[in-house]
């Protein structure tokens, strides 16, 4: 059963992509085993079947997933993080009978909006190839817990096989995956996810930023956070 929760969903404009993230508390590890990663891939999966967003890529690490997810309406994102959240924190808890030991995340999801071009591409090659990139596996679509694995397998053929994306997929998209991304890009992936920003060229990123009432977000405030992989 998908857990519930009172809170009142965070507003999200639809129609737009975005790089949606979160980490553990502490850093500790959420996946600790095959069938918790196996586990939070069902609960996506159930949560998809009542709030059909659409989901472009995907990649489980130990300690902190990353979704490019694609909503159509106004608050459909905050509704299927709410979902996905609190059933995985409630269900987590239950198995290792944590409950009441305090949070499993360090806050709410975090999202970013992503403009629908080579940024997005852009994005979804640095979230499926995040593994590859933390030595955990030699090839990107090794990572079993990844939508670059996922596509090559047939015997989890679920969501991404039915997710068009708003940009054509190169078809030499594997040899991208298994390609270091150039510094300037990592560079501007890394601001996006430190301040929050809008992810695209200038004007795409001043115009989302009015849109969704971003624009605090567009300059550096406070001390810079602990990068994020």
């Amino acid at each position: 059963m998908l857990g519930d929760m009172p809170r009142r969903p965070r507003v999200a404009t639809g129609g737009y992509v975005y790089h949606v993230l979160n980490r553990a508390v502490g850093r500790w590890q959420i996946f600790r085993k095959d069938e918790d990663f196996a586990a939070f891939e069902k609960i996506i999966g159930e949560v998809h079947e009542r709030r059909p967003v659409r989901i472009l890529s995907y990649s489980l690490m130990p300690n902190h997933w990353h979704l490019v997810l694609w909503p159509k309406g106004d608050g459909e994102l905050s509704e299927f993080m709410r979902l996905l959240s609190v059933t995985h924190v409630q269900r987590w808890h239950a198995h290792y009978r944590t409950a009441g030991t305090g949070p499993l995340y360090q806050g709410r999801f975090r999202s970013f909006p992503v403009q629908p071009d080579g940024n997005l591409l852009d994005v979804c090659r640095y979230v499926e190839r995040n593994a590859l990139a933390s030595g955990l596996v030699p090839r990107a679509e090794q990572w079993r817990w990844c939508s670059a694995s996922q596509r090559e397998q047939t015997e989890r053929p679920w969501l991404l096989k039915a997710d068009l994306w708003p940009v054509p997929k190169p078809h030499s998209w594997l040899e991208l995956l298994n390609t270091a991304l150039q510094g300037e890009l990592q560079q501007r992936i890394a601001r996006s996810l430190e301040r929050g920003c809008p992810l695209g060229d200038a004007t795409w990123i001043t115009e989302a930023a009015r849109r969704l009432s971003l624009d605090s977000t567009l300059h550096p405030r406070g001390r810079p956070r602990h990068p994020v992989g």
